[in-house]
């Protein structure tokens, strides 16, 4: 059964840092890790999963990367007003707020049969600059077009943190802090259940003031049923219940 998070669930809400080098791949190249702060100069590593650990056993050994992906550009002033008060940096997000809270199957930003599998290249390892087919540069194409613009972020996921006289792994600012799982966290099997919840999805929103525009970066494993109960456990595997046919 799902216990959810052990350090809590919330969003923060930041910008990128100004520095010159604002992501880099991690070390087994399954995920963007991405400096960002908030208002107060407080320093965060963001880390995003282009790739997953988890293999889904209903499919092919050989399907992509086992990532779902969804990039949604139109939303209502009704939809995201609820976070435009948010102070910068981390709020928590408990029952007593959930109003602020991300759950892809019960609320209404995500349109499971919307999100499509895209293949994870290495950057360093192929000629493929085209972000509409390319998962890292997808990603970083709109990293790169917030910063440019200085867009608000809204990341919502695991925090851990502040790690006293520890640098950060990638970024060198000390304390390390920051938010993972950064992704759907429920409909897990294997070793993650236990880390299932509902109302405690993660993804990135990205506010871009000055047009008024919106866009959500939204991620899911194949490994992970949609069709979960109140504690986030699946109640049908996901060869039954997947992306495609969650709501039919």
């Amino acid at each position: 059964m799902g216990n959810g998070f052990n350090r809590g669930y919330g969003v923060l809400k930041c910008k990128l840092s100004n520095e010159e080098t604002i992501y880099k791949l991690g070390d087994k190249n399954n995920h963007i890790e991405v400096l960002a702060e908030d208002d107060f100069i407080q320093k965060y590593r963001l880390a995003i999963n282009i790739q997953s650990s988890e293999k889904a056993k209903h499919l092919p050994e050989d399907t992509a990367n086992q990532v779902l992906y969804y990039v949604g550009e139109d939303f209502k002033s009704d939809e995201t007003a609820r976070w435009l008060t948010l102070e910068s940096g981390f709020t928590e997000i408990t029952r007593d707020n959930r109003n602020l809270a991300l759950d892809y199957i019960r609320g209404n930003l995500v349109i499971p049969n919307k999100m499509v599998a895209l293949p994870n290249t290495n950057p360093n390892e192929t000629e493929d600059s085209d972000p509409h087919n390319n998962l890292y540069d997808k990603i970083t194409s709109y990293l790169k077009e917030a910063q440019e613009q200085d867009a608000t972020l809204y990341v919502f996921g695991e925090p851990w943190g502040p790690e006293e006289d520890k640098p950060d792994k990638y970024f060198g600012f000390t304390p390390g802090r920051g938010v993972h799982n950064i992704h759907m966290n429920q409909g897990n099997a294997g070793g993650y259940a236990r880390e299932n919840g509902a109302w405690q999805d993660g993804g990135v929103l990205i506010h871009f003031e000055n047009e008024r525009r919106w866009v959500a970066i939204f991620l899911a494993f194949q490994s992970q049923s949609w069709c979960t109960n109140d504690q986030g456990d699946a109640t049908k595997p996901v060869s039954e219940c997947n992306h495609t046919n969650a709501l039919s």
